[in-house]
């Protein structure tokens, strides 16, 4: 994908064509063996990177930014002087797997800004090497050598520039590893698809053995058509068919979870419990509570306020780990609710579903260390009339 990049991006291939060691790796730009002087005027190479901002998966945009990084110890003017035209800061900048810059650099053009990555790269390296070249003359950083992608195979069907943007690619992967499940793809469990599938996980199991029908369409993510609707799609197959153009790895099974196939939830690394009925929520919940595997269940409520007409909804988010179990039978309802039930009646709560999903996935990543946690909250409510999220309960 990065020589594909290369390839199709005027800016990338004219570096390269000009003769410099391009590589692209976790969505940064690199340019390697650019000949710089130490404080001792000697010669060393070191490589100068960028962040890489992309207009489509096989083009690049203009640089979002003037600033670049660098790779290497502090560049010197050939009098033995650091050159203070670059100074920004000071790494290591952590930004993926055997990628940390030792520092960043700051030369604005006069315009205010690139206009493409060759221009940008082109410059900073220039003012590296001609204080280099002034002592050795023959050092060139354009050695017309190819370097191949070293980078692992994504999940994704293109570049995640988000992360690599934010500078978080080493923290985006630290759940790459992880098998996920979610049961139920109604409203909530389809959110939370949608916010999981835009991280590095491994691979998410859907388990659903409903149609797609219309009053999904309604508190679901996107927009489906009339055209999806007459499919007679299962839920977890037009769910598996939205999101495959953007990533791999999405399992579906089209069928619901019984106590016959409950024990296959006992194989991943962490699931969403996203079901409305309370005896297939107890078979589940008991049969996990069971393993070592951590789980979150989701809930919601909704009610209309006597004599005025206006809803309420509360939405709560009950998370299960091996250390801490016992609160699940005081905070999650395991009884069927009755027919006369608001929410069960398909009313369209979009926004609710969201932010279910929202505190859900919010609560799995503080979980993972992907956000700081200093809550260690194991149930928590939110409710639409005081526009709160309430914690139930700690464990610091």
């Amino acid at each position: 994908m990065s020589q594909l990049l290369i390839s199709r991006s005027s800016d990338l291939k004219r570096l390269r064509d000009a003769g410099y060691e391009v590589e692209v790796r976790s969505n940064y730009l690199l340019v390697h063996a650019v000949p710089y002087l130490d404080a001792d005027g000697k010669l060393n190479l070191g490589t100068l990177a960028s962040e890489l901002t992309l207009a489509s998966p096989s083009q690049t945009a203009a640089p979002a930014t003037h600033v670049a990084h660098f790779i290497g110890s502090y560049p010197h003017n050939s009098d033995g002087t650091r050159i203070t035209a670059l100074e920004h800061g000071v790494g290591p900048f952590q930004w993926a797997e055997g990628l940390a810059p030792n520092f960043s650099f700051s030369n604005k053009p006069r315009s205010g800004g690139f206009t493409d990555y060759f221009e940008k790269m082109a410059s900073y390296i220039n003012v590296i090497w001609h204080q280099a070249r002034a002592l050795h003359a023959d050092c060139d950083p354009r050695t017309f050598k190819v370097v191949e992608s070293s980078e692992a195979d994504s999940v994704f069907e293109y570049e995640d520039t988000a992360s690599s943007r934010a500078g978080i690619q080493m923290l985006a992967k630290q759940l790459q590893s992880q098998k996920i499940a979610i049961v139920g793809l109604g409203g909530t469990g389809a959110y939370i698809l949608d916010l999981v599938a835009k991280t590095h996980v491994a691979e998410i199991h859907l388990f659903d053995g409903d149609k797609f029908r219309q009053h999904n369409a309604f508190r679901s993510p996107g927009a489906a058509s009339r055209a999806d609707l007459e499919q007679g799609l299962s839920k977890v197959e037009y769910l598996l068919q939205r999101y495959a153009p953007m990533r791999r790895g999405i399992v579906s099974h089209d069928a619901y979870v019984t106590k016959d196939n409950v024990a296959a939830l006992a194989e991943f690394d962490f699931v969403f419990v996203c079901v409305d009925s309370g005896s297939p929520r107890r078979i589940i919940l008991e049969s996990l509570s069971s393993t070592n595997v951590p789980f979150i269940d989701v809930g919601m409520d909704v009610q209309v306020v006597d004599g005025a007409g206006l809803l309420w909804g509360t939405c709560r988010v009950t998370t299960s780990t091996p250390a801490m179990r016992d609160h699940i039978a005081t905070r999650v309802s395991m009884t069927d609710r009755d027919g006369d039930d608001l929410y069960r009646s398909n009313i369209q709560v979009a926004e609710l579903n969201a932010m279910n999903a929202v505190l859900a996935v919010l609560r799995w990543k503080r979980f993972c260390g992907y956000y700081l946690d200093d809550s260690g909250d194991h149930d928590c409510t939110f409710t639409s009339s005081l526009n709160k999220v309430i914690n139930n309960d700690t464990k610091l």
